[in-house]
């Protein structure tokens, strides 16, 4: 693994945020001036690709990347914001209905969070 692998890596895992690429930039490139943003995108790249980390698309906002633990997510339909959902593992039930073997799965539940909820009670 490249050093800007294991740092962005680590930037990953130290953090309590679902992260864009261009916010780890900012972050590594805290420490590594001549990083840039590409050198970013193409280590995520690998890391996924390596099942390091997870990434999470929410149409209509950048990928954000997120630790391995097992979680899910609740995912805002007015703002996009990403909350961690700890919910029962699932793998054994969906491997009882399917006959591939799965590898993963990423779950992300729609709701309007609440500060998306007290904006639009405001407005009536």
């Amino acid at each position: 693994m490249t050093k800007y692998a294991q740092q962005i890596l680590d930037i990953i895992n130290a953090s309590s945020d679902h992260l864009t690429a261009e916010q780890i930039y900012l972050r590594l490139k805290a420490s590594n001036s001549k990083v840039v943003l590409a050198t970013v995108y193409n280590n995520l790249n690998l890391l996924y690709q390596q099942d390091k980390i997870r990434k999470v698309s929410v149409e209509g906002y950048p990928d954000r990347y997120d630790k391995l633990i097992r979680h899910d997510h609740l995912v805002c339909k007015k703002c996009g914001a990403l909350s961690d959902i700890r919910l029962s593992d699932l793998t054994a039930q969906l491997q009882a209905q399917i006959p591939e073997e799965i590898i993963s799965y990423d779950l992300k539940v729609n709701y309007i969070c609440p500060s998306c909820r007290r904006k639009a009670e405001k407005g009536k």
